[in-house]
């Protein structure tokens, strides 16, 4: 149990944040209205994305100074549990825009370029799936990975700032948390930072569970 207990917090984060979500009286702001609600799930997945991707970089670079497989496949896993998180924050976001921009993609700097973030993770797993030599793969996936979250920022939080553009935050547009005055959002809002966040950490640990297990059946059936 005490073992579990993080899950556990999860799984009750999860649903207070889903139910909360959908129930709670929320500001009634112009154009956002009932779609304000997309804050408890496009943004806590987007930062649950950042948070991945930046752990999965850590271990590239520890893999980096000591080549241990437990590092490869912990920023792989990792790295594949982020790209996850980064689809279905472009999905929701796409939602959202349909509804106070008129079209669910609208060439907004941020939208394309969380595109372009995306493209470069995914060509991460193909350049990984394409080595076969494990040394190889992990010391080459590990500079790759690195560069890749290194090009996150700029891509994310730099570069749309520096242009027009009709994202909250970006192109000189104010924030939620600076137009949106009612605390009520925040009881739910990092609750549910949290809670996306712990189960992407829950995935990636199952997934680095599996890649250990098939890992060690390969040794044995060589031996």
């Amino acid at each position: 149990m005490k073992k579990h207990w993080w899950k556990i917090l999860t799984v009750v984060l999860l649903l207070y944040s889903i139910v909360g979500g959908l129930l709670m009286d929320v500001p009634r702001l112009h154009i956002l209205n009932e779609s304000i609600r997309n804050t408890f799930y496009h943004v806590p997945m987007w930062l649950g994305m950042m948070i991945l991707l930046l752990t999965s970089a850590v271990f590239s670079v520890l893999y980096l100074k000591k080549p241990l497989q437990s590092y490869d496949i912990a920023a792989y896993e990792f790295a594949k549990v982020g790209i996850l998180f980064g689809i279905l924050g472009i999905v929701t976001g796409m939602i959202w825009a349909n509804f106070t921009w008129g079209s669910p993609w609208s060439g907004d700097p941020k939208q394309n370029n969380a595109a372009i973030a995306l493209l470069i993770y995914f060509a991460y797993t193909l350049l990984r799936g394409s080595l076969k030599d494990d040394q190889q793969r992990g010391r080459i996936g590990a500079v790759y990975n690195v560069f890749a979250f290194a090009t996150l920022i700029p891509l994310l939080y730099i570069l749309p700032g520096m242009t027009d553009s009709l994202h909250p935050g970006s192109g000189g547009n104010a924030a939620f948390g600076d137009i949106d005055l009612d605390n009520r959002l925040r009881m739910v809002f990092y609750p549910a930072v949290l809670g996306w966040t712990l189960l992407g950490v829950w995935l990636a640990t199952l997934g680095i569970r599996m890649q250990k297990i098939s890992y060690q059946r390969e040794l044995s059936e060589l031996s």
